[in-house]
């Protein structure tokens, strides 16, 4: 017997390699796993749940690739918004450093929510601030997914130089290369499962190249293969980046990653706005992902990244929240919409006759996701023997009114809009737009009080 069948859909959006699109479609997942897609009156005759996706896009659950949940703690946080990134980290260090396990669940706990709330069945997480005595801050992140039921790829972030080893953050919030390296080892251990229906994967994250050392950058990509898991930093994020990689290590940013031992297609990388031409060529034949994460940078002035010519040149580019100390807003929904804005105003001033669409969004908030992390085929697709993850976006109301010609552009164009129902592995994890898991009033209770007590201090 199947165990869950959405039918009745007004479109699938399969987002296989054909990008089959079903009219009135269905999909079944048994096992955790798809178990069949197809038209309508072809569907399974026994299910032991039914989802009636009437009115309704149907795509696979949205893939955030890039986030720091523990930002959600200093969400739009007025001082840090006077000045530009460097300015933007230096005011937010020293609250950041108040983070213990508390604040870690907590705080993943929401995000994580809210994330489902728009769609997003995988997340990953970047959590490079790690205070002395704050406790192990990605295990309570990584119970706080299995608490929700959501796929998790959380990051062992890390930073090793302080303001006066002349990097930005504080010595409080940074470890020793040694410490970093056996933590990184540790947590693989601990959590990693790298099977095809796996909950939890865990890469490793030094932050950015201001913040960690050449010899931590080179050593944890030896780690990584030797572990065989993945990579992820920031990377040409801000034109202040490139005037510190070169004033510091005499080369552009791309360059040094390479210099590292990170040009491979193990990596993926966060934000990407200031590479040139070549080095966007690099990128792409080295098969690195790329995070793209348009409202972040546009808060924070980052500028447009060149998401057009980065997927040319074969960049699997996903879709990031960022963190919420700078997107403010964690919903993969309004970050497709300005991945697609963004991308069609660069288009724009380019003077191309072919503007960005609704779909090609789509596949970066899905496949392109799902490659940024080494899960294709597994996640970001709705194929037989996928994982079982499912949004179902509403398509009616007064938003939606006189949008019939094209459900995909509607669902981008029109809106705001949240998932109706979010599925992961066959389980619904919103239904009707609600949260399953109990206790939300409580986590907000609780999420309140850490976030006011953080925010006091200066």
């Amino acid at each position: 017997m199947t165990d869950l069948l959405v039918r009745n859909a007004r479109l699938v959006a399969a987002m296989d390699a054909q990008r089959t699109e079903i009219a009135g479609g269905w999909v079944a997942v048994t096992g955790g796993l798809v178990s069949g897609v197809g038209l309508s009156g072809t569907e399974p005759a026994d299910a032991a749940r039914t989802v009636d996706a009437a009115d309704c896009l149907v795509t696979p659950g949205l893939i955030n690739t890039h986030h720091h949940l523990y930002q959600n703690l200093t969400r739009a946080f007025r001082p840090a918004l006077e000045g530009n990134l460097f300015d933007w980290l230096r005011t937010l260090y020293p609250l950041w450093a108040r983070l213990d396990e508390e604040a870690a669940y907590t705080s993943a706990w929401i995000g994580l929510a809210e994330l489902a709330l728009s769609g997003c069945t995988t997340s990953t997480d970047h959590l490079y601030v790690h205070p002395a005595g704050a406790g192990d801050l990605i295990s309570a992140e990584i119970a706080a997914a299995a608490d929700l039921g959501v796929r998790f790829h959380p990051t062992r972030g890390s930073m090793s130089l302080s303001e006066k080893d002349g990097g930005l953050p504080p010595d409080s919030t940074v470890q020793t290369d040694d410490v970093i390296l056996a933590e990184s080892e540790r947590l693989v251990a601990a959590h990693h499962d790298p099977s095809p229906t796996s909950m939890v994967r865990v890469a490793l994250a030094p932050c950015s190249p201001f913040s960690v050392s050449t010899e931590l950058m080179t050593a944890t990509a030896e780690l990584a293969k030797r572990l065989d898991v993945r990579l992820h930093t920031h990377l040409a994020e801000d034109i202040g980046e490139d005037d510190f990689c070169l004033e510091t290590f005499g080369m552009r940013p791309v360059d040094y990653f390479e210099h590292c031992g990170w040009g491979s297609d193990r990596s993926w990388i966060a934000h990407c706005v200031q590479p040139d031409p070549a080095e966007i060529s690099r990128l792409g034949r080295w098969g690195t992902g790329v995070a793209h994460c348009p409202s972040s940078n546009m808060i924070l002035g980052a500028g447009l990244a060149p998401v057009r010519e980065l997927r040319t040149a074969g960049v699997p580019v996903g879709l990031g929240v960022d963190g919420s100390a700078s997107a403010d807003s964690g919903s993969m929904w309004t970050e497709a919409r300005n991945a697609m804005l963004m991308a069609r105003l660069r288009d724009g001033q380019a003077g191309r006759a072919g503007l960005f669409s609704a779909r090609e969004a789509l596949e970066m908030a899905t496949r392109d996701g799902a490659a940024c992390l080494g899960r294709a085929g597994e996640i970001g697709e709705l194929t037989v023997g996928a994982c079982g993850d499912i949004a179902v976006w509403p398509l009616d109301g007064i938003a939606f009114a006189g949008a019939w010609s094209d459900p995909i552009e509607a669902w981008l164009r029109c809106g705001p809009v949240s998932a109706r129902h979010t599925i992961v592995a066959g389980r619904l994890v919103v239904s009707d737009g609600e949260l399953r898991a109990a206790g939300t009033e409580q986590m907000l209770r609780d999420h309140r009080r850490i976030s006011v007590a953080m925010q006091s201090v200066r």
